[in-house]
């Protein structure tokens, strides 16, 4: 139990895939304008993660490396990555109409999203079980949202605020970003 917790805020905290290994900075940068759209887009990719581990880690150890075929897993994760966000955005088109118009294009780029096609290679390459994939991946889509969430209220605090006019904008975010990403790297010392 104590390994399954060490997984899980490793993933969340010290290896976030957004903050310390810089995966889907796309969806990170272009979704956390505000707060609703960066919990629902956090949501979405959480659910991904884990259903895509779910499904990918069998696929992987019961077909793959039986018959060979390891080096077909990026093509065969994508498909699968490519399956669920189509069920999101079909659900979420349906459902709650209003998030799927504010996340826009950024839902399907989901697909190629290289922090969830990461969490599920890291799975295989870290040799975890299938329990501790899917803790992985909760852990990861869990730190992806909290730094979206994160993110989000220090984007709203910069563009509030009274910045000299080359740094408006584009350059203030990128700032913001490199100081929460640092602010993570503390969390790195904990879990060695």
């Amino acid at each position: 139990m104590k390994a399954m917790l060490v997984i899980l805020l490793s993933a969340m905290l010290a290896d976030n895939f957004v903050l310390s290994k810089f995966m889907g900075i796309c969806a990170f940068l272009g979704v956390s304008k505000k707060l609703d759209s960066a919990a629902g887009m956090g949501a979405a990719v959480t659910f991904v993660m884990v259903c895509a581990t779910l499904v990918t880690y069998p696929i992987y150890t019961l077909i793959l490396v039986p018959m060979g075929l390891t080096y077909l897993k990026t093509v065969a994760f994508i498909l699968i990555i490519a399956l669920f966000v189509q069920i999101v955005e079909m659900f979420l088109k349906k459902m709650v109409p209003p998030l799927y118009n504010a996340l826009g294009v950024f839902l399907p780029l989901i697909t190629t999203n290289c922090a969830v096609l990461g969490v599920t290679i890291l799975n295989i390459d870290n040799s975890y079980t299938l329990g501790q994939s899917i803790v992985n991946s909760l852990g990861a889509g869990l730190g992806f949202t909290l730094a979206l969430i994160i993110f989000s209220g220090v984007r709203q605090r910069v563009n509030a605020s009274d910045c000299p006019a080359m740094f408006k904008g584009i350059p203030a975010t990128l700032i913001a970003a490199s100081i929460v990403s640092v602010s993570f790297m503390g969390f790195s010392g904990l879990f060695s």
